[in-house]
């Protein structure tokens, strides 16, 4: 016995609906493999079917609708990763600015404190030594004197240093509101 027309039909379409389905399920593959961008139309036109079959098929809707939320949030969370790590770096660069500033500035006082004794120490030798010791205790003035202005310019180079520490954390968390701003404006 013969099928009717319209039963032949029936089953004629819905083994084209399941390939165009098969196609759609490839299609999204592909594009997860090259990280190509899930849309409703590339994956359309990845799988040869019209985008209007992709909405209006229930299927294929449910298909497409969670490969693109899938696509979405793993998109989310690899920006959260990247920003979370850039975040770490600047975050570490600063802290590390501040910690040897601050070692430097212990330095700085504790070679501050130590050149006034002796200098007072030579006030008062000057007055109780002989004309050779004074000339020892000059030079030793001197040097120390150098000594001073090395530590004053390193004191102003750790300085900069965490000037451009600061000026490069306000630059990344100016650039990362940026981009959070944009997900969120993609988001929409």
């Amino acid at each position: 016995m013969k099928p009717s027309a319209p039963a032949a039909a029936i089953a004629a379409r819905k083994r084209q609906a399941e390939q165009k389905l098969a196609q759609i399920q490839k299609a999204i593959g592909q594009l997860r493999r090259e990280r190509g961008r899930l849309t409703v139309r590339s994956i359309a036109e990845r799988a040869g079917v019209s985008a209007t079959f992709c909405y209006e098929n229930s299927d294929a809707r449910s298909l497409v609708k969670s490969a693109i939320a899938d696509s979405r949030s793993r998109h989310d969370q690899a920006a959260a990763d990247e920003h979370e790590r850039i975040e770490a770096t600047w975050r570490e660069r600063a802290l590390n600015a501040e910690a040897e500033l601050s070692r430097a500035q212990k330095e700085i006082l504790t070679q501050r404190q130590h050149i006034g004794e002796l200098m007072g120490q030579i006030r008062d030798c000057g007055q109780m030594v002989s004309g050779e010791s004074v000339q020892v205790l000059v030079t030793e003035k001197s040097t120390l004197q150098r000594r001073v202005q090395q530590l004053t310019q390193e004191h102003r180079k750790l300085q900069e240093r965490l000037e451009g520490a600061r000026s490069n954390l306000r630059f990344a968390d100016k650039r990362i509101a940026d981009l959070e701003a944009q997900i969120l404006e993609h988001d929409r």
